[in-house]
């Protein structure tokens, strides 16, 4: 393993870990009414066609920071989404 592939997993392993607290808290209390949906719509996308851009690469570091990211941001997501169907924000 190279230089810059270690760089390219301890940087996917602290950004997707650093996601996991805020997964977490979500699910466990469903309360969404401090979070941006604008930033997680955005954010969620964003992370989709990071996914993407890796399969494209084959880059492995890439891909499965992005997966795992993604399911962490479309579970808060659906939650805020969620909430904001069911009125359970102002």
């Amino acid at each position: 393993m190279t230089h810059a592939e270690i760089i390219g997993y301890l940087a996917a392993t602290l950004t997707t870990v650093s996601f996991v607290p805020q997964a977490i808290l979500t699910i466990k209390t469903r309360d969404t009414e401090s979070l941006s949906f604008g930033m997680y719509s955005t954010f969620t996308l964003g992370v989709l066609c990071w996914l993407i851009y890796g399969i494209y690469l084959a880059d492995k570091a890439i891909i499965c920071a992005n997966a795992i990211t993604l399911l962490l941001a479309a579970l808060i997501l659906f939650f805020k989404i969620y909430n904001m169907v069911h009125k359970k924000e102002t």
